[in-house]
């Protein structure tokens, strides 16, 4: 798949990117060089290996991302995964290419051709732009799919006689190598066929000789196949193709029951499931869900299934349904809140049922949306209120908290207010930016450390009744903040004549002779 970043980029953004002339780009040392291209790009003139700079000369308004190794890598795995119904041995090959060992499954797809057209067709209808071949070595079928003829069968036997018109850089050997050939005359893999292995050896390494062994043939060149273990994983087959979807959640219900009593019995819990339907004509359907923390409740687990059952094609039935647990994580036995007074839930107390509802519902939403959409607040070991929280992915699971303590000791009590509780130290709300606001003090000039009387904010007039502080929060020495710029801050907790509370704090230093600047920070509830 040479454009398999492109055309990852294209799938996600839709038909509009399809005639785009886009260039993705990698770093390479001090150069940013071009790593693939759209076909657009290409009948520009922009090709894979060119410096960013020579594309831009050659194409002005090219339209360039930089590369995600991540997002390709996890491409690749799901296409890996594809490929498993047509060979149960399927492994990777590089960043864009995979391996199939068909022996013994071409019958079922009528044949080797057909196979592979089959394949090829298939990938190609989902938007990849994809070669290949088969051949009877591993290296025969990689020098066809990337240098010789597309969609080339070449019978058993035929792989000498095959390879023979192709250059040398189908033997997948360093461009070095390629280079002291290529000096020497030697641009075809025939022209290699006449050399002596020790005079190949001894001026090119071992390399040539192996890999040429290995394209015809002489030397075996095993592939091993991506790993499939599921320890967690439960099946049912049955005598008769199943069709109505009540059938197909009713053993779906069961399939749960006896995979949770596993993980119950393990003490784990599973953050993602993986439900397969085996048709009677070999295609499989697949359904994924997840979770935001270990779970391992069936009825819960059936409820998220309900809501993606209607995708599956049943066509003339499935034979065997597979339930395996891809995630799992460690759940010990969970100690359920004691009910006081009148329950919200059966077994649960207030508090328990608002947790496990919060829960359900990041769930449910996670598996429509995805959870990378979902985001939560964590707290953050730091008492910079910009700084003591970070944005999370609802599915993170926080597995020991690094928030910093709130020490109601550090607050020096002051003004008419009683002393607030722990949890109210901080706001519920905090401005995106602190604004500042008008104040009148009504005590001498001398006396700096204290809260103001009035304060106009947003052009409303708020009279100071009680007011507790002030709480001294210094910048972190090793950020260069410019927003703590003047130094340390002291924050006061004000309430006005509404019952309103508002978080105040004045920065610079305690000083007479220095105007006092005051900012509004936060609101609490």
């Amino acid at each position: 798949m040479p454009r398999l970043q492109t055309d990852r980029l294209i799938r996600r953004q839709g038909s509009a990117w399809w005639d785009k002339a886009l260039a993705v780009t990698a770093e390479t040392g001090n150069r940013v060089v071009i790593s693939a291209v759209t076909r657009a790009a290409e009948i520009a003139g922009i090709a894979p290996g060119m410096t960013l700079a020579d594309a831009r000369a050659v194409l002005p308004d090219l339209f360039t991302l930089p590369s995600d190794e991540r997002a390709d890598a996890a491409m690749m795995e799901r296409l890996a995964r594809w490929c498993g119904s047509y060979t149960p041995w399927v492994s990777l090959e590089g960043p864009d290419g995979l391996w199939l060992d068909v022996t013994g499954c071409a019958h079922l797809r009528g044949g080797e051709q057909a196979l592979l057209n089959e394949l090829l067709d298939r990938l190609s209808g989902y938007g990849f732009f994809v070669r290949g071949a088969l051949a009877d070595t591993p290296g025969g079928a990689w020098a066809f799919a990337r240098c010789g003829e597309d969609r080339r069968v070449i019978p058993p036997g035929g792989t000498k006689a095959a390879l023979a018109a192709l250059p040398v850089a189908a033997l997948r050997l360093e461009s070095e190598t390629l280079s002291k050939l290529s000096r020497l005359g030697l641009r075809r893999v025939g022209d290699l066929y006449a050399l002596s292995r020790i005079s190949l050896a001894n001026r090119f390494r071992l390399d040539v000789v192996r890999r040429l062994d290995q394209a015809l043939g002489s030397t075996a060149e095993p592939i091993t196949p991506r790993g499939h273990e599921r320890p967690y994983r439960v099946r049912m087959a049955f005598p008769e193709p199943i069709v109505q979807a009540d059938d197909i959640a009713e053993a779906l219900k069961l399939l749960l029951e006896r995979l949770c009593a596993r993980l119950r019995q393990a003490q784990y819990g599973c953050r993602r499931l993986e439900f397969q339907c085996h048709r009677v004509d070999g295609d499989t359907q697949r359904l994924e869900i997840g979770t935001a923390r270990p779970m391992r409740d069936p009825k819960q687990l059936a409820r998220l299934f309900a809501e993606h059952l209607g995708q599956l094609d049943a066509a003339f039935g499935f034979e065997t349904l597979v339930l395996s647990a891809s995630g799992v994580e460690p759940l010990g036995a969970l100690q359920e809140a004691i009910p006081v007074g009148a329950p919200s839930e059966a077994g649960m107390s207030g508090d328990a049922a608002s947790e496990n509802g919060t829960a359900s519902l990041i769930d449910l939403l996670g598996n429509r949306l995805g959870f990378e959409r979902i985001q939560k607040l964590q707290p953050v070991a730091s008492y910079l209120p910009e700084r003591a929280y970070r944005s999370v992915s609802a599915s993170h699971v926080d597995h020991a908290s690094d928030a910093a303590p709130e020490d109601a000791s550090a607050i020096a009590p002051g003004g008419a207010g009683a002393p607030w509780p722990a949890r109210l130290l901080r706001p519920a709300r905090l401005l995106r930016r602190p604004e500042a606001v008008e104040t009148l003090s009504l005590l001498p000039p001398g006396e700096p450390g204290t809260p103001p009387a009035v304060f106009v904010w947003r052009r409303i007039r708020h009279k100071v009744q009680a007011a507790e502080g002030p709480e001294r929060l210094s910048p972190e020495w090793w950020r260069n903040d410019p927003d703590w710029a003047k130094g340390v801050r002291d924050y006061w907790r004000v309430e006005d004549e509404a019952g309103r509370r508002f978080w105040l704090y004045r920065e610079g230093p305690l000083r007479s002779d220095v105007p006092v600047t005051w900012f509004l920070h936060g609101l609490f509830a």
